[in-house]
């Protein structure tokens, strides 16, 4: 590796250590209107939690009294978090959640997306400084997942008990100004005691602008890991620009990730990407997935003698010459078999797109699938009995399997998401795959859009939602397990904010 390309590693990695203060990722903390006990906010940056401490009499009428961490802002964004209160508390009417603010007045214009100490959630809102606070009440109580977004001067909530889907409710017409005050709040509803919350997986996210053009403008990514069980996320790595696609090591060392047609290796411990040298294939895209031994990467490389359509070609891990595998492209890899004899990939063929199966060493292909529209995201089972796939052929996009010659084909999924990627455990018991909303065309896979990761049995039945993310192309698009079944990794993004 270049030393230089080192030095700016570990220089960006200091900015952004730099930019996260003694409140985490939020400028400041302070009580807002009167309250007789101060509170507080303790940020641990290890865990990436925020415990907010709390008095004050009310949120409600004309003013308020409570604690805020807060960051200014401004244009549009989403907030996102996992939150709880601490203790049964004293006031059912206690409340914390996000809160945009006009100004840091008592009373201040605002929205809030609040949740009470009786599970009760609303939207809240003050038109206008002094005026009365409305709200509109969610159907979901005690919700732990909780977000907040802009757009203009218009607000969403969306709220979920986690494992759950989103549930939305908006409000138009509130005019903050452009620049306003965003955090996390809490506020006891009794200003003789203090009420705590924790928040954790706290997201603060930008947008893509609406006139963005695919793969041309992009826009900056978090490389994120994840207990699938718990839902509890860490960041280990930022970047202006765009992080595609990580793998996961099977010594549980590194994570690779591709980025502007090359493939990096993170290193888990030191925290800082390497460069892996992949000879004369400069023009990688997402579509990598290592050997079940690790020894190996397969990439996905477009060759300008092949017309830039994608070929895939096979490589030491580490790093090394690249040796060619499919002659005839596009030829998108997505899965290696167990013995590590045979790639599987979705191959265009007279404007089929469907699944091939070849030798590691070349030759001819075969053909699995052959129904009409796009069959994709291929991956043998840790036991080589199964091919799990995505399929376009019942309307949607749905997880299928097949056998490993193509037979038995049978739909695992059918529900009214658009499913991509299946990814199977280390230990064959779990699949992880990423869920598009219904207005997504069902065949596309964009980059920028609200979307969810989700858990499911093996064998199937009713999947979990496990993470909410804004993301799509890219964050999870080949293997990302860890080799003990219990994280994955994925990207996220989000503009600089």
């Amino acid at each position: 590796m270049h030393l230089s390309f080192r030095i700016t590693c570990i220089l960006g990695l200091f900015a952004m250590m730099s930019s996260v203060s003694a409140q985490g990722i939020f400028e400041n903390s302070e009580d807002v209107g009167s309250v007789k006990i101060p509170g507080s906010v303790e940020y641990n940056g290890a865990a990436q939690t925020y415990t907010v401490m709390g008095s004050g009499a009310n949120m409600w009428s004309g003013e308020d009294a409570f604690h805020l961490v807060w960051k200014k802002m401004d244009g549009d964004f989403i907030l996102r978090t996992h939150a709880r209160f601490i203790g049964d508390g004293t006031d059912p009417h206690r409340k914390m959640g996000w809160i945009i603010r006009s100004s840091l007045e008592a009373g201040a214009a605002y929205v809030d997306a609040a949740v009470h100490g009786d599970g009760l959630t609303a939207l809240q809102f003050r038109r206008h400084p002094g005026s009365e606070t409305e709200e509109i009440r969610s159907t979901i109580t005690a919700p732990e997942v909780i977000q907040l977004e802009r757009a203009g001067t218009s607000y969403i909530m969306s709220v979920a008990v986690f494992g759950d889907t989103l549930v939305k409710e908006s409000l138009t017409g509130i005019d903050l100004g452009d620049a306003v005050y965003v955090g996390l709040f809490v506020c006891a509803h009794n200003d003789t005691v203090t009420e705590q919350a924790v928040f954790h997986n706290v997201r603060i996210i930008r947008p893509a602008k609406k006139d963005f053009v695919p793969y041309r403008d992009y826009i900056g990514s978090n490389l994120e890991t994840m207990d699938v069980f718990t839902g509890f996320r860490t960041i280990v790595h930022q970047d202006t620009g765009s992080m595609q696609a990580p793998n996961w090591t099977p010594d549980d060392r590194a994570l690779i990730f591709n980025k502007d047609g090359r493939l990096y290796r993170f290193d888990l411990g030191s925290k800082v990407p390497e460069l892996i040298d992949t000879g004369s294939a400069k023009a990688n895209n997402n579509d990598h997935v290592l050997s079940f031994d690790g020894r190996r990467i397969g990439i996905s490389h477009h060759p300008e003698e092949h017309g830039y359509r994608s070929i895939i070609y096979v490589l030491p891990a580490s790093g090394g010459k690249p040796e060619q595998v499919t002659d005839t492209g596009p030829s998108y890899l997505h899965g290696w078999s167990p013995d590590g004899k045979y790639l599987i990939y979705t191959g265009e063929r007279e404007g089929e797109l469907d699944i091939y199966k070849i030798a590691v060493t070349g030759g001819r292909e075969i053909r699995l699938t052959d129904s009409p529209g796009l069959d994709d995201g291929s991956e043998y089972t840790p036991d080589g009995k199964y091919i799990y796939f995505n399929s376009l052929r019942s309307g949607k996009m749905q997880i299928w399997r097949m056998q490993p010659d193509g037979s038995g084909q049978e739909q695992i999924t059918d529900d009214r998401f658009n499913n991509w990627f299946p990814h199977i455990s280390p230990d064959g018991k779990w699949i992880v795959f990423l869920s598009y909303h219904a207005n997504v065309k069902p065949e596309d896979h964009p980059f920028y859009r609200h979307v969810y990761l989700r858990l499911m049995p093996i064998d199937g039945g009713i999947p979990k939602t496990i993470a909410y993310v804004y993301g799509g192309q890219g964050t999870i698009n080949v293997p990302s397990w860890s080799p003990d079944s219990r994280r994955v990794a994925f990207v996220s993004n989000s503009g600089m904010n």
